[in-house]
């Protein structure tokens, strides 16, 4: 389903990232899925941070109060300490293991509803976080909708740095070439927030142009490997996903 925002010049990537974030917020709200007292998982990137603030604004106007997050990364746990959201953990007492609702981004969604998420190395709280969500939400700019995954955006898979060799040879048997991530300005390897690494996988397209890859059958195979923490494919709780397009409209999938 679209809806007309409103907007009637071209909207840009990071445009649509704040209006799916916002539309995404305000819809919740309005149908009384997002409420005072609720245990929210926050999650990690471009996308996710506008919602972290349209919360935010929500709780200083005092239309949302009570409200208990668990962030997905040290960068959203800093962006609710600074917009004055209060911080907890899975773990935490006030938290009990669960949460009501889920809002992140992801950089691939298929028509199945199956993400691929973790390219910003947070995948592993990202995915503890959504799977113990009883409602899970993701936003999302027009160019994350895929007709398949796998063969565009690199799936991530945190590894423990010991078994890096043979989870490689493993995940070519799977079809995948899998590369170690580097750092951004920084020499050597990316270091997760839980103090692994990260290969990104790759496969190549069929005869047909799409791609071999079953997400809903390779996040188990995946995560069977030793040595393998956690990978990206997101398949087993069916998010909403919210989709802003450039003619302004947002799609509500």
């Amino acid at each position: 389903m679209k809806t007309d925002t409103g907007y009637r010049e071209p909207v840009s990537k990071d445009e649509q990232k704040i209006l799916a974030a916002r539309y995404a917020i305000d819809d919740l709200y309005a149908k009384g899925l997002l409420a005072s007292g609720m245990k929210l998982g926050l999650g990690t990137g471009s996308t996710a941070m506008p919602a972290v603030a349209r919360i935010c604004e929500l709780i200083r106007e005092g239309t949302l109060s009570g409200i208990r997050a668990v962030p997905t990364s040290f960068q959203t746990s800093i962006a609710c300490e600074e917009l004055g959201i209060p911080v907890y953990s899975m773990n935490s007492r006030e938290i009990g293991g669960t949460l009501d609702l889920a809002i992140d981004g992801a950089d691939e969604v298929t028509p199945e509803l199956w993400l691929i998420k973790g390219g910003g190395a947070a995948l592993l709280l990202e995915k503890i976080v959504a799977y113990s969500a009883q409602r899970f939400v993701i936003v999302a700019d027009e160019s994350k909708a895929v007709p398949d995954s796998g063969t565009r955006f690199p799936l991530p898979v945190e590894i423990i740095p010991e078994a890096r060799t043979g989870i490689v040879a493993a995940l070519a048997r799977l079809g995948a070439v899998a590369r170690l991530r580097e750092g951004v300005r920084k020499a050597g390897p990316v270091v997760t927030d839980n103090g692994n690494l990260i290969l990104d996988c790759l496969w190549e397209r069929n005869e047909s142009g799409r791609s071999p890859a079953r997400p809903d059958i390779l996040e188990d195979e995946i995560n069977r490997i030793v040595g393998v923490v956690e990978n990206g494919f997101f398949t087993r709780n069916k998010p909403t996903v919210y989709i802003a397009h450039a003619d302004g409209s947002v799609e509500v999938r």
